[in-house]
């Protein structure tokens, strides 16, 4: 069973329909003894840094998100909330990442949305991705560069489009969104 953690952010759903159309048994909940005995856990997000950390505190997921020994994937603002702080709402975040959340500069448009170049792939969710495949971004903060980088992208100026450190995974990208990368980067998550 994969559980995707369910907070007040959206883009849920189409992560859920993602792993289901990949033929795994998904379920979309907040209830902490699932996500403890979950096979993985996903941790989506569009939305706000502080409001989502207040939500996650509030239901007490913060302390089992950081205490989950299987494979956890948090994409977009998932990501975000498993680095130490963000800028957006100036909030302490989970703190798995060595790294902290910034606003892009407004040297160009923000927020980053479309499509942009994956570089510097490292470990294993990047199986069988190729240096420059393109994946799909919507965001206006972004990961700064830290040991736990796996993968960069350039917009503005180099951020982690994805991190690793033990059982944690993140993507800044959305993969549910991302075509055939995107569906084999999920794939190679689910497969761990």
């Amino acid at each position: 069973m994969i559980a995707i953690i369910k907070y007040n952010a959206g883009n849920v759903r189409s992560v859920y329909n993602a792993v289901t159309r990949l033929g795994y048994e998904a379920v979309i909940t907040d209830d902490p003894e699932i996500l403890r005995n979950a096979e993985k856990v996903i941790f989506p997000g569009v939305g706000e840094a502080s409001s989502a950390m207040k939500y996650l505190q509030d239901k007490g997921i913060d302390q089992v998100i950081k205490n989950l020994k299987q494979p956890v994937l948090g994409i977009c603002l998932g990501q975000q909330l498993l680095c130490e702080s963000s800028e957006e709402g100036n909030v302490k975040c989970l703190g798995i990442f060595d790294a902290k959340v910034r606003k892009f500069p407004a040297e160009d448009i923000v927020p980053h949305m479309g499509w942009n170049t994956l570089t510097q792939l490292k470990g294993n969710i990047f199986k069988d991705i190729t240096e420059g495949e393109d994946v799909y971004y919507v965001h206006g903060f972004y990961c700064e560069l830290s040991k736990d980088t796996v993968a960069t992208t350039d917009y503005i100026l180099p951020f982690s489009a994805a991190f690793q450190r033990e059982n944690f995974y993140a993507t800044q990208f959305h993969p549910e969104k991302s075509a055939l990368t995107g569906e084999k980067i999920l794939r190679n998550f689910l497969s761990l």
